[in-house]
């Protein structure tokens, strides 16, 4: 009951979220604003409200509720009522068998925890997608972060778990307390924390430019939100966290925390500091995300855990939406920056489907108590050969193979990139025109060149699944709510790659760009 209640929750506002979307002609501007005294009226300039629902808001709050929506469904037979078995609904005859039933009925808190934590996970993130003050931003960051560190360590029976967890929750209280020091100073410094607004920072970032104070708080904040996104050097707690943690919960912090991150980052990077003519700070970011892209693949290819390998292929997926900011913030507001952007959130978007759906494989091992070693997953295709198919699939998604979502997302994120960093160069020699590329372009390459060397890593766990013999001729676990979850995240992979899902998706994103910059 408390995984239903849940479940329908998260569906409910999936479906709320989406069909304000579709039904709404005005998507891509400002829906309606909530003001400080909880007053729901149109968006003004004044700078008064601090939530906005809009079309970036209404896309983000969809990525998240659909990425908690599949791991709760795929927690539903992984989380039985007890640890080895379900209790039994019907009434025992014998007087000590039914005394004990009820016993572990009362006493059995799993399934209520877990389903709590899943909807103050989903208020959290939900908090950040729609608000435009950094303190509402803050409260609804922690919120998630809090209890997904709960999350991480939750099968307290492992001894991976509670570790993971700790280590995430010590790093991560950090990395908030430094952000919450760099808001403070952008108070001290404005007076006011609405992003938007006439006296939000955003006006007075482009009136007057900033101080050192404001720059020191924004470098602060920078801290906090590059744990958020786990990119280098901030990452360094992020594998022991993926691998304590259970399939779901690990898929979960892989894209929507992952993606919470990111919509924080740009409501400060994109909302408040975007110059016209560039920003300070691209070149900072436009590092950090080589870095981070290069790091990650490195780091995965000696990897053979395949849990800590897609950590630190999240790692690398980080640098790839890393390096789409700091090309929006070299090229400035435009037509370039929102094609961008509607990359950026596309490729968040379906990120939920493949790299979720890698972690949901995971899981099913894991119900044999397996799944953390490369050999876990020797003929694979003969025990569970549509199981094998689907992590086939999401493998070759995440690589960035056509014709799969991955492909796309990687596509239009590079061509983005080089299409508005490169200007019109007929008639010039081969060393005019090199030396007229932005330093944005190589960044593209680096995103195509490290996307090269992931192929490696991720084809290695398809060939040993389909190749090498199986250690047990046993079939994987039942687990039919994880498989339905599974199935579901195969058939997005491949559907929003090509054809109409697909572009409706992208025109979604190119709303959600549009609601960004406005």
């Amino acid at each position: 009951m408390p995984a239903a209640i849940a479940a329908f929750t998260l569906f409910a506002s999936f479906i709320t979220a989406l069909l304000s979307q579709m039904l709404d002609s005005g998507v891509g501007i400002a829906e309606a604003c909530v003001t400080m005294n909880g007053l729901v009226q149109e968006c003004t300039s004044d700078g008064t409200h601090i939530l906005r629902v809009d079309a970036f808001s209404r896309l983000m709050e969809m990525i998240f509720t659909g990425a908690l929506l599949l791991a709760l469904i795929a927690n539903w037979d992984r989380l039985p009522a007890t640890p080895h078995h379900r209790i039994s609904l019907k009434p025992e005859e014998n007087e000590i068998a039914e005394t004990r039933r009820l016993f572990r009925l009362l006493n059995n808190r799993r399934q209520v925890d877990f389903a709590l934590l899943v909807l103050m996970v989903a208020l959290g993130m939900c908090t950040v997608a729609l608000s435009t003050n950094l303190f509402i931003l803050f409260v609804g960051l922690e919120l998630a972060s809090m209890a997904s560190y709960v999350l991480i360590a939750f099968n307290k029976e492992t001894q991976a778990g509670p570790e993971a967890g700790v280590k995430y929750f010590i790093v991560g209280s950090v990395a908030s307390a430094i952000g919450l020091y760099g808001i403070s100073m952008l108070y001290i410094w404005n007076g006011d924390l609405a992003i938007y607004g006439s006296g939000g920072l955003a006006a007075k970032w482009a009136a007057e430019g900033p101080n050192g104070l404001a720059t020191i708080g924004l470098g602060m904040m920078l801290v906090a939100f590059g744990f958020k996104v786990s990119a280098v050097p901030f990452h360094f707690a992020a594998p022991d966290a993926y691998s304590g943690a259970s399939g779901p919960v690990a898929g979960v912090l892989a894209t929507a925390s992952k993606a919470m991150g990111f919509v924080a980052l740009m409501r400060v990077l994109i909302g408040i500091t975007l110059a016209d003519d560039g920003s300070d700070w691209t070149i900072l970011i436009g590092a950090i995300a080589a870095i981070t892209m290069t790091w990650g693949n490195i780091a995965a290819l000696g990897s053979r855990n395949p849990k800590r390998m897609l950590a630190y292929s999240s790692v690398a997926h980080a640098g790839y939406i890393l390096a789409g900011i700091a090309a929006i913030g070299a090229l400035g507001p435009g037509d370039g920056s929102e094609l961008i952007a509607t990359a950026i959130m596309f490729h968040l978007a379906v990120l939920v489907t493949f790299k979720l759906g890698a972690f949901l494989v995971i899981a099913l091992l894991e119900c044999e108590g397996r799944g953390h070693e490369l050999e876990h997953y020797h003929g694979l295709a003969r025990r569970d050969p549509l199981i094998a198919i689907s992590m086939l699939v999401f493998m070759l998604a995440l690589a960035g193979v056509p014709p799969l979502s991955g492909f796309l997302s990687k596509l239009m994120m590079v061509s983005g990139i080089i299409s508005s960093t490169v200007g019109d160069v007929s008639g010039s020699s081969l060393s005019e025109a090199m030396g007229s590329l932005s330093w944005v372009f190589w960044l593209a390459i680096l995103i195509f060149i490290n996307s090269a060397i992931s192929l490696f890593y991720y084809l290695r766990i398809c060939v040993v699944m389909f190749y090498d013999e199986p250690d047990r001729n046993l079939r994987l676990s039942r687990a039919p709510m994880l498989r339905i979850a599974i199935m579901l995240c195969t058939m997005g992979a491949v559907v929003f790659g090509f054809g109409v899902l697909a572009d409706v998706l992208a025109s979604a994103a190119a709303d959600a760009a549009t609601a960004l910059f406005s």
